[in-house]
């Protein structure tokens, strides 16, 4: 097996924990379970699919802000996706952070709904992104 079709496969693997992530929070919502947890799984859908798309840039980092910050500057600020797609993980994570790590924050279903349709179509984007730029061209 080539180091490609090893990066492939690894990136396979996260865009499938982004859409398990993405139907978990789905499960969550529908069943009004907490809206802290719902982001949570929102958040981790959009940043699995990031480091799918990571796997095939020379970059490492160990922090999601890191992580984040290279993704903006390599994808959002040089057009490859738009800036609705920067938006969106850069707001699930600040909602995520302010609900796992302030004290006596209280998301609302109001504050993640939004993100149920956002995070869809962050990771289909991704995914496409991926499809035609990478995958198909290993075939």
């Amino acid at each position: 097996m080539t180091e490609k079709q090893k990066q492939i496969l690894l990136a396979q693997y996260r865009l499938k924990q982004a859409e398990e992530s993405l139907d978990e929070a789905s499960f969550l919502f529908t069943g009004r379970k907490s809206p802290r947890s719902i982001i949570n799984r929102v958040y981790y859908a959009m940043f699995y699919a990031v480091l799918a798309l990571l796997i095939f840039e020379k970059f490492a980092s160990s922090k999601h802000s890191g992580i984040l910050s290279f993704f903006n500057r390599r994808f959002i600020k040089t057009g490859v996706f738009p800036e609705e797609i920067g938006q969106s993980i850069n707001n699930a994570f600040e909602l995520r952070q302010r609900g796992d790590y302030r004290e006596y924050i209280e998301l609302t279903y109001g504050q993640v709904e939004p993100f149920m349709g956002k995070a869809r179509i962050f990771v289909q984007t991704i995914q496409g992104y991926l499809n035609h730029a990478v995958f198909l061209n290993e075939s």
